[in-house]
């Protein structure tokens, strides 16, 4: 199998126990997860060698993210120890017409403070056949935006495909912000992932589709996808289609595009969703595997895809299934009947 890096934070998630607001808690579960860390997770569950760079203090806390990387098969040796907090952000779990909510309370976290010389990225990337970062790295910090940019330095000298998921968030930096860091970070990028929030705000990419009304046809997204990859040469640009209808429901399905042809999945009708968080990662973890595996672009969109809907499935930012599973749905093996 593959080596495959992803640069990131991981984050200490604290949850009210099902559905519960907030204000009702007496207590929150801890979860652990972040968006590259939760692509490694679900790459190493694919039987893949996943490695996370990061940086986590020294102490406890820090030490618990860790475990909770190498419990399922993360390689942790890249992560640096130092700095005096783990980034925290509060999730509490919507049903029907109320919608999941989050609180992040992610200020002066140790990756936020990391120095590029703490990282050996020519060391990191050698012999790697894949780097993946998104774009809430370089929105931590100015110092993370550089080490994003120095990683992604070192994956070109080494040869490595690099992906990213532009994912932007608000909270973090304005999308002015978000243009000047990442537009000039694209020209080392192979494979772009977003959607049609993310190429708006992080690139200045408009598609024509109204997602809020349902109108996800793929149609919409064509010109965009082709202006995308004649501006920054990527070899693949993709998006997730999600049909938000409740907290519980949405429909869900994504589309490829390889400079020649246009690919649309199949469609997964979920609900109920049992957790979102980490669906978008879930999805970004399937399609590593499926373009380093698969025979083609489709056959990798819709492992992808199978992948995703499977993590709506499950509790937690992990995608914890494995090859098999997801091959069964992409197959069309959706009854969920009990297997004995």
């Amino acid at each position: 199998m593959s080596k495959i890096v992803t640069l990131g934070e991981i984050m200490l998630r604290l949850s009210p126990a099902g559905s519960k607001r907030f204000v009702q808690a007496d207590n929150f579960e801890i979860i652990w997860g972040g968006g590259e860390a939760n692509v490694a997770v679900s790459c190493a569950n694919y039987g893949h060698d996943a490695y996370f760079v990061s940086k986590l203090p020294e102490h406890e806390i820090g030490q618990a993210a860790v475990n909770a990387l190498r419990r399922y098969g993360v390689d942790t040796r890249y992560i640096a120890r130092g700095g005096k907090r783990v980034g925290i952000y509060y999730c509490e779990t919507g049903a029907s017409m109320r919608p999941s909510k989050v609180i992040y309370d992610r200020a002066d976290s140790a990756i936020a403070e990391a120095l590029p010389k703490e990282f050996d990225f020519d060391a990191i990337m050698e012999g790697a056949d894949w780097f993946h970062w998104s774009g809430i790295t370089p929105a931590l910090s100015d110092s993370a935006a550089e080490l994003t940019r120095r990683a992604c330095e070192a994956a070109k000298r080494h040869g490595v495909m690099v992906s990213v998921d532009l994912n932007f968030r608000k909270k973090l930096w304005t999308s002015e912000k978000a243009q000047s860091i990442m537009r000039p970070l694209m020209k080392y990028v192979d494979v772009c992932i977003g959607n049609e929030e993310d190429a708006e705000l992080c690139l200045g990419f408009k598609p024509d589709a109204d997602v809020e009304a349902g109108n996800t046809a793929a149609e919409g997204y064509k010109n965009i996808f082709k202006a995308m990859m004649t501006e920054f040469g990527f070899k693949y640009v993709v998006s997730t289609l999600r049909e938000s209808y409740s907290a519980t429901h949405n429909g869900w399905k994504a589309m490829i595009f390889n400079g020649v042809e246009f690919y649309e999945s199949k469609r997964y009708n979920i609900n109920p969703i049992i957790d979102r968080v980490g669906g978008g990662d879930s999805f970004l973890g399937g399609l590593i595997h499926g373009l380093l595996t698969k025979a083609g672009q489709g056959e990798a969109l819709e492992f992808a895809v199978a992948a995703s809907a499977l993590k709506h499935t499950i509790n937690g930012d992990f995608n914890i299934v494995s090859t098999a599973e997801v091959e069964a749905l992409a197959a069309g093996n959706a009854n969920g009947r009990v297997q004995r």
